[in-house]
């Protein structure tokens, strides 16, 4: 269940991530809101599913493009 509840949370993210980086043309949010919203399907550790969901919402704040 807590693998669930993260992994919806990250989806939402990603979605808006994706979004995001669709609207503004930029290939680094909208790449990392696609795997926001596709890596809690393969992944079934939670706390592996948390640190992969925290450095994917990271990644965009340090590389912009």
């Amino acid at each position: 269940m807590n693998t669930f509840l993260v992994g919806s949370i990250a989806g939402a993210v990603g979605g808006g991530y994706f979004l995001y980086g669709k609207k503004q043309a930029k290939a680094v949010p909208m790449l990392c809101g696609a795997l926001l919203i596709a890596y809690p399907y393969f992944i079934e550790n939670i706390w592996l599913t948390l640190g992969i969901g925290v450095v994917l919402c990271a990644i965009p704040a340090f590389f912009r493009d």
